[in-house]
């Protein structure tokens, strides 16, 4: 080994990025990559990892997940939700605010941030809370490091927020230059139905759905975007699974607005037919639809109205899943440890490519949340942030094995093609062939670091 060895080199791959594939290798140094060329160009290193017959992909950005801690740490902490996204090859996350105390103020800010410092795996940033009662909060927030603010609109045990403060709150978010995430959904809509279902009896499954109609994500995105548009603010739209919303979202990106939106696994890939297979389980806020919504989704997702995805990862404990009573059932599930696999399974299937995928669950993200190029690509000079995934290996979803202490999943069961095999964060290798390696605290806060488009 020369005196000028690298730390590391990736070598015999096929490299992915957002417009082709490449036969190529990697050298890293000081946690960036250094060079990219010819394997037999690049230069001696301390370790060297072999991809031949493998694929290499910037790592995932996983913009919606919720860790639990501090306050919920029995459903996920710092430490198990991180493992499960290095052993889900995903390098860099967003927590959401949903926590006690909640990510309202800098005191609790600084709480969550600390304790990420202690025990992430992976790179993270954490979101503040753009909430009825803290608007004065928000400037503190931006000045402490929040990569954006989530905004509740739907039914939340955070509560959700009257029309007045969420088009003041984004007025201020856009003076301070942060994007705002919403969960659009009509709380007042959802409480009603509710009332009169739970009145009725009702306390099936399907009950769940009926309490949001389609008419909640409509109005609420139209809200969200019209907001948007008066304040000159910054949206994205969290966890889309309605197809009658992305019209609204078509028509605001043709005229300008700064919006932007997700979609997650589980609405692409399951319907409410569902519920009789999984019954609870499959409870999540907003729900997954009828059959008829999927296919749209994969639509906007091809034509740029979806810009991206998501995990909406929300990990619980199996008995507040599992009630007989639907509305005793907590709502979400975990989707780290699943979420490459089941879209790898698609490429693999012909629906979409891997380019798509690197568009979707890399560049997007970083792009969207000011990190590219230091993240989301394949560069000399970017972070090196990779996941390794082989295409050929077939695999079972079993939630005893995940690494998140939720161990239920909708998807239980689901044969995949397609698997990611080595995670490498900044250079260090934090998952390699399904076993978590690294040490808790590796992972970095994560800022944006450019002006708002």
């Amino acid at each position: 080994m020369s005196p000028g060895a690298v730390d590391l080199v990736i070598r015999g791959g096929r490299l992915v990025s957002s417009t082709a594939i490449m036969s190529a290798g990697i050298a890293i140094e000081g946690g960036v990559i250094v060079a990219i060329s010819r394997d037999d160009a690049l230069p001696d290193s301390r370790e060297t990892i072999d991809a031949t017959g493998k694929y290499v992909l910037p790592g995932v950005i996983d913009p919606h997940v919720h860790f639990r801690s501090p306050g919920y740490e029995y459903k996920e902490d710092w430490a198990s939700g991180t493992a499960a996204a290095a052993c889900g090859g995903v390098t860099t996350v967003f927590e959401m605010p949903n926590s006690d105390p909640p990510t309202s103020t800098v005191d609790a800010l600084q709480i969550k941030q600390q304790i990420a410092s202690r025990d992430a795996y992976v790179d993270y940033g954490v979101y503040g809370l753009l909430g009825q009662q803290n608007l004065g909060d928000l400037p503190g927030l931006a000045r402490h490091g929040v990569i954006g603010l989530k905004c509740f609109m739907g039914n939340n045990p955070i509560g959700h927020i009257d029309d007045g403060a969420m088009l003041e709150g984004l007025e201020i978010a856009a003076s301070l230059g942060l994007r705002v995430t919403v969960h659009a959904e009509n709380a007042t809509i959802i409480e009603r139905k509710t009332g009169r279902l739970r009145a009725s009896g009702r306390r099936d499954p399907l009950a769940h759905l009926e309490s949001r109609p389609a008419v909640c994500a409509v109005d609420a995105v139209e809200r969200a975007v019209a907001f948007a548009e008066a304040a000159g603010a910054q949206v994205h739209i969290a966890h889309e699974g309605c197809k009658d919303a992305l019209p609204i979202i078509r028509a605001a990106k043709h005229r300008g607005v700064a919006v932007t939106a997700e979609t997650c696994p589980h609405y692409l890939l399951l319907t409410a037919e569902d519920m009789h297979r999984v019954g609870p389980v499959l409870r999540v806020n907003p729900p997954v639809r009828a059959a008829g919504h999927a296919e749209p989704l994969w639509s906007g997702l091809a034509d740029g109205v979806i810009d991206m995805l998501a995990t909406d990862h929300a990990p619980h404990a199996i008995p507040e899943k599992t009630a007989d009573d639907i509305w005793d059932c907590v709502s979400g599930f975990g989707g780290l440890e699943t979420a490459i696999p089941l879209l790898l399974t698609e490429v693999n299937r012909g629906r979409i490519t891997l380019e798509q995928y690197v568009t979707w669950s890399s560049l997007a993200p970083a792009r969207v949340w000011g990190l590219y190029p230091r993240k989301g690509v394949l560069d000399v000079g970017s972070d090196a942030d990779i996941v390794i995934v082989d295409l050929a290996q077939e695999a079972t979803i079993r939630a005893d094995r995940f690494q998140s202490k939720s161990k239920i999943t909708p998807f239980e069961g689901f044969r995949t093609k397609g698997q990611p095999v080595c995670t490498i964060v900044r250079g260090r290798v934090v998952m390699r062939d399904g076993a978590l390696e690294g040490r808790p605290g590796w992972g970095r806060l994560v800022t944006s670091h450019r002006a708002p488009a």
